[in-house]
This record gives structure tokens, C-alpha cells and sequence, in this order.
């Protein structure tokens, strides 16, 4: 457990907190959540072929659902012909259903490794970890353009992580077309897919309050961090559906 405490510290606690007290040092104004945006847009540059990737899959799996429901449907008492379906389903489309997961994986550890940052790297002992070629700035003040202490949570901070995770998840829904009912009978497929469709909303108002309530417990560093990314990634998302051709649209 030592040896992964130590190479979680070497790894990823220790250059993002020089990285952060380095561009405190450095940018103009000395403002600490003007480091802060700055370090966030660095981390998505770095992740950004992986992040385009995961959206891309993630999206295209959203617009597979009435396909994939079909499928579950159809073969709903045969297991094994629905798993050869769907992995053909899979290839034909040329998706690897895993792909929205690796980027999400990687995120975790740097949410956590910039969560000790942000709540411990603020303390006196925290410049101790300081690079020899990164100067110590001494005390670094937490006040982000003289109004919010970046230290301790904020409720606007929070809302508006939220509220950003919001308009982040809604660009990756599907809007799932409503199929016509042969006979005036409501089909199993369609039943499926309103189910689908409302534990998709459900998710969606879901994941956003979670966010608030996580957030108001924690530094507001880490909600300023959460709104830089969750605004990169909607300009992110923004780019990659704009590129598509109608032949990529299904």
C-alpha cells in the first residue's frame, strides 16, 4: 500500500502542485483561481485526444439505443445470440462499447490528486513537496479576484458546477425517434425505449444535484476546476458533433 501511496504522490500529487504554485508564481496578479483555470485548461489539452475519443463513443453508443433495444428484445431468451448481435452491432458501426470508460478512469486519480492539492497545498508543510527549481512563494493566498477564499466551498461555486455538468451530459443525449405501433399496439421495443429515455432524464437531473452537494462540502478550488472542465468539454463536444457529416449521422 506504501509503494501506491508513494508513486500516487510522485506521479500526480507532486506535479500538479508544483505545476499550480509555478503558475501562481508566474502569471500576472498572483491570483490563485486564475492558477487554478489555467492549470484545468492545461490538464483537458493533455487529455484532449482521449476526451474526443470518449465523447465520440459515447455518443454514438446514446444514438445505438433503439438498435440495441431491439436486439435485447429480439433475442431476450437467448443470451448468447444477443451478445454475437450486439458485438456485431458493434463492429458494423466500428464502436468499442469500453471506449467512453478509459478516459473516465484516468480522470479519477488526477480528481483526486488535485483534491489533496487544493485542500492540503494551501497548508504551511505543503511546500516541503516544492521542486528545487520552483520558487516558494511563501503564503499563497486562496482569493480568487479578491472576492471568493478558492479555500473553503461556495454555494454560487457549486450551483454553477451543476449547472455546467447539466448542459455537459444534455449534449450526449439521444433524442430517440418515435417509432409508429403496427395495429394501433404499442410495441415492447417502444415501451424499452421510454424507459430507457426517462431513466436517461433521470440520470441527467441526478448527476448534476449530486455534483452541488459533493461540492459544498469541499474547497471551491475543486468546483472552479469542475466548471473549467465541464465548459471545455461542452466546447469540446461542440467541435466533435460539428464535424460530423450527415453520413456519420444514423
Amino acid at each position: 500500500m506504501n509503494f501506491f501511496i508513494s508513486a500516487f504522490n510522485i506521479v500526480l500529487y507532486q506535479p500538479l502542485f508544483n505545476a499550480l504554485v509555478f503558475l501562481y508564481q508566474f502569471l500576472p496578479g498572483k491570483d490563485f483561481g486564475i492558477a487554478v483555470i489555467t492549470l484545468t485548461i492545461i490538464i483537458r489539452i493533455i487529455l484532449y485526444p482521449l476526451m474526443l475519443k470518449s465523447i465520440k463513443s459515447q455518443k454514438m453508443l446514446s444514438e445505438l439505443q433503439p438498435k440495441i433495444q431491439e436486439i435485447q428484445q429480439k433475442y431476450k431468451n437467448d443470451k448468447e445470440k444477443q451478445a454475437k448481435e450486439m458485438m456485431s452491432l458493434y463492429q458494423k458501426e466500428k464502436i468499442n462499447p469500453f471506449g467512453g470508460c478509459l478516459p473516465l478512469l484516468i480522470q479519477l486519480p488526477i480528481l483526486i490528486a488535485l483534491y489533496r492539492v487544493f485542500w492540503r497545498g494551501l497548508q504551511p508543510g505543503a511546500i516541503s513537496h516544492l521542486y528545487s527549481f520552483v520558487p516558494n512563494p511563501g503564503v499563497i493566498n486562496p482569493i480568487f479576484f479578491g472576492l471568493i477564499n478558492l479555500a473553503e466551498s461556495n454555494f454560487g461555486l457549486a450551483i454553477f458546477a451543476g449547472i455546467s455538468q447539466f448542459f455537459q451530459s444534455k449534449m450526449l443525449m439521444s433524442k430517440t425517434p418515435r417509432q409508429q405501433a403496427g395495429e394501433g399496439e404499442v410495441k415492447k421495443t417502444d415501451q424499452k425505449a421510454q424507459f430507457s429515455n426517462i431513466m436517461q432524464k433521470q440520470m441527467l437531473y441526478f448527476f448534476p444535484i449530486f455534483t452541488v452537494l459533493i461540492l459544498l462540502r469541499l474547497p471551491s478550488a475543486i468546483a472552479l476546476y469542475w466548471i473549467v472542465t465541464a465548459l471545455f468539454s461542452i466546447f469540446q463536444q461542440y467541435l466533435a458533433f460539428a464535424k460530423r457529416t450527415p453520413a456519420d449521422t444514423r
